[in-house]
């Protein structure tokens, strides 16, 4: 789905003095190594099984072998990110059980070295039973032990093999997420809170940065033009386009 320019990979395109915009349209078959995987959410037993991310045909391809509750993050970026618009088109290829499509924000490590994050998924949410949700919660994210949901609303799961636009926009407090252009989700207010989990406490945050991402569990799909539109947060060094291996590079820090 080139509805943006083909052969452009990446690169930043300087908007104003107070926006800048990250474009990944997929056509570099390189790029994909300077990506860090985040795996999280497992409700099945035992590891992971086999998946693959890989680009086709100047797409992104998610493709897995099998029923599997996992949810595999790809995320970019910069911790020090703060308010952006994250977008993405995708096409699910096909449904191997309970599914959904996500779009993760504001993703960091606390002094702890615990991640955390606030995410938005479209589809089946696996527990007490499958149903198709539009779902926002924040949590600690590897252990999958602490999570909040800010805010939930029955809504379709995407079509398959049919191309979906997602949209998620996080300035401040606020965020608010789209599917179709149609506002789904929010404005959620994204608070500190403590909470009682389990008879553990626990901190919630109220996300003030961190990177982005997206991503699927339990179906094959299709990526394609992700764009990222920042405020004037973003960090001056990023900005050149000789930075833009430096930038891109530092993704795997967790």
């Amino acid at each position: 789905m080139k509805a943006l320019s083909i052969g452009l990979g990446i690169f930043i395109l300087i908007c104003s003095a107070e926006a800048e915009v990250f474009l990944e349209t997929f056509d570099d078959r390189d790029i994909i190594e300077q990506w860090q995987e985040l795996t999280i959410l497992n409700f099945g037993e035992g590891l992971p099984g086999p998946h693959s991310w890989k680009i086709v045909d100047g797409q992104l391809q998610s493709l897995i072998m099998g029923d599997e509750r996992v949810t595999r993050l790809f995320l970019i970026g910069d911790e020090e990110w703060q308010d952006y618009d994250i977008e993405v088109d995708v096409k699910p290829l096909r449904k191997h059980g309970p599914a959904h499509i996500v779009i993760a924000s504001r993703i960091h490590q606390d002094k702890k070295d615990q991640t955390w994050g606030v995410l938005c998924t479209i589809g089946d949410t696996p527990i007490p039973e499958p149903k198709s949700m539009a779902l926002c919660f924040g949590g600690r994210l590897l252990g999958g032990d602490a999570f909040l949901h800010y805010e939930t609303k029955p809504y379709r799961s995407l079509s398959v093999k049919s191309w979906s636009h997602l949209k998620l926009s996080v300035h401040g407090k606020l965020l608010t997420f789209w599917i179709n252009g149609k506002q789904v989700l929010g404005p959620v207010i994204l608070e500190a809170k403590r909470f009682l989990v389990q008879e553990r406490e626990f901190l919630f945050p109220d996300y003030p940065k961190g990177k982005v991402g997206f991503g699927v569990s339990n179906y094959s799909v299709l990526f394609d033009n992700l764009s990222i539109t920042t405020g004037d947060d973003i960090p001056k060094s990023v900005t050149p386009r000789t930075k833009l291996a430096t930038t891109w590079g530092n993704l795997k820090q967790f």
